[in-house]
């Protein structure tokens, strides 16, 4: 299995986290115990897109059961600790992103030249759309949220998904990616522009070290 990876790197003065690597989260996923049936690598990228988008995201001990079986059923922690150290750190990374209000390169699948982009960003969407329906936005919808929200939920079928459903109107209104990039653009565009209407603070507006290169 082939990944796109983040390879953006984050300025910041404290030391940055380690770098998470899809294809060794992957691996640590596929020898989980049975009956453990986790989220795949793409997916698990936009979960945890949906969990940082408030001021402080929910305790692991409450989002990682979620995140390694889609049952939420818990794993002993010896055989969750390789995948729940990889997802923290790429939790972080995007959180750095995201507070900066920087671009970050969403984990997906590599698929074949012919695929469309709806069909490539659709599990990253699907992530997103669990998190959020397990852990809801802190977003009073509105014009400006359901915008961002369109973006991602457009990949995604109204009949399985309620918050696809309340936005039909405003998908309809959207252009469908024509290509792979602007599928990806989408992604990224909704979750800077939900992080202004939901959180992390800018950098510069929180005040932390990371607001200084």
């Amino acid at each position: 299995m082939q990944c796109q990876a983040d390879g953006a790197s984050i300025d910041n003065d404290a030391m940055p986290a380690p770098a998470a690597d899809p294809e060794t989260l992957q691996r640590q996923l596929d020898a989980l115990p049975a009956p453990a049936e986790p989220l795949d690598v793409v997916m698990q990228d936009g979960f945890l897109c949906a969990l940082l988008l408030r001021d402080k995201p929910p305790a692991v001990s409450a989002w990682l059961p979620w995140a390694l079986d889609i049952d939420g059923r818990s794993l002993p922690a010896a055989s969750a600790a390789p995948a729940q150290v990889t997802l923290e750190q790429r939790l972080q990374t995007l959180r750095e992103a995201v507070v900066q209000r920087q671009w970050f390169d969403p984990w997906l699948f590599e698929l074949d030249d012919d695929a469309a982009p709806a069909e490539v960003v659709a599990p990253w969407a699907a992530g997103f759309a669990l998190a959020a329906e397990r852990w809801p936005l802190p977003l009073r919808r509105g014009p400006a949220g359901d915008e961002a929200l369109a973006l991602i939920y457009q990949y995604l079928d109204p009949d399985d998904w309620p918050v696809a459903a309340s936005l039909a109107e405003r998908i309809d209104e959207l252009e469908p990616p024509g290509t792979l990039a602007e599928a990806v653009e989408d992604l990224v565009r909704a979750v800077l522009l939900l992080s202004d209407l939901t959180g992390p603070p800018a950098a510069a507006a929180a005040g932390t070290g990371a607001a200084a290169a």
